[in-house]
């Protein structure tokens, strides 16, 4: 296989298993905090807040994706 598309495919890899690791973490937390809005409505601020936290790992594939296209791609 070519040097350049296992880059790319390393890169790909990041951002993929980092979106479904959030969009499964968010599927259960969303579940979770439906009820507990339904039965405690001033907690919607917390779950809200619940919900933002998992995407820092699609933020940080992307980062590590970036690197590895910047300081491999060009070998």
């Amino acid at each position: 296989m070519e040097t350049r598309a296992v880059v790319a495919l390393a890169a790909a890899l990041a951002v993929g298993f980092g979106a479904f690791g959030t969009a499964w973490a968010q599927s259960k937390i969303g579940a979770a905090g439906a009820g507990t809005v339904a039965e405690r409505p001033e907690t919607a601020g917390t779950i809200i807040l619940l919900l933002a936290l998992p995407e820092t790992m699609v933020i940080l594939g992307f980062a590590i994706a970036a690197l590895i296209l910047l300081l491999m791609g060009g070998a």
